[in-house]
C-alpha cells in the first residue's frame, strides 16, 4: 500500500478503516497498473495520469466514487452533476460492500473513461477517451 494511503488509513476511526482497507485491497488487486496517491487530499488511482476511482471520509460515510461513472449504467451509483461523469456510492459498513459490484464497477471503469486529465487544458471541457 502506497504509504500516504496508509497514513490516510491510520487517521480513520475503526470502521471507516475497515471499509478503507477493503475498498483499497480490491482496487489495488483490479487495477494492477494504476499509480494510486493521496490527492486532494484523499487517497485516487489513476491509469496514465486519468484519475479513474477514489474514496474519501465524508460526513455521511466513505464515499467511493468512480470519474468516469456516471456511463457505467449501475443503478447504485449515484450520479451527482451534469457537466462532470462522475459517480459515486457511500458505504457506513464493510458489510454493505458487494465485492462483485465493485470488481464490475472497476473493471467498467478501465474500459470507460473521460479525460480528466486534460481537463484544465480544455478549459472545463471533458473528451471521452474509452
Amino acid at each position: 500500500m502506497n504509504i500516504d494511503i496508509s497514513n490516510y488509513h491510520a487517521n480513520l476511526e475503526l470502521a471507516d478503516k475497515e471499509i478503507c482497507d477493503f475498498l483499497e485491497a480490491i482496487i489495488s488487486t483490479e487495477l494492477k497498473n494504476a499509480e494510486s496517491k493521496v490527492w486532494h487530499a484523499h487517497p485516487v488511482w489513476f491509469l496514465e495520469g486519468n484519475p479513474i476511482v477514489g474514496y474519501s471520509k465524508q460526513k455521511a460515510g466513505i464515499r467511493l466514487m468512480f470519474w468516469s461513472g456516471a456511463d457505467f449504467e449501475e443503478d447504485d451509483l449515484n450520479i451527482k452533476g451534469g457537466k462532470f461523469k462522475d459517480a459515486s456510492i457511500v458505504y457506513t459498513q464493510i458489510a454493505q460492500i458487494k465485492k462483485s459490484n465493485l470488481k464490475r464497477w472497476l473493471k467498467k471503469s478501465k474500459d470507460i473513461q473521460w479525460d480528466y486529465k486534460n481537463i484544465v487544458k480544455r478549459k472545463g471541457v471533458l473528451e471521452r477517451l474509452k
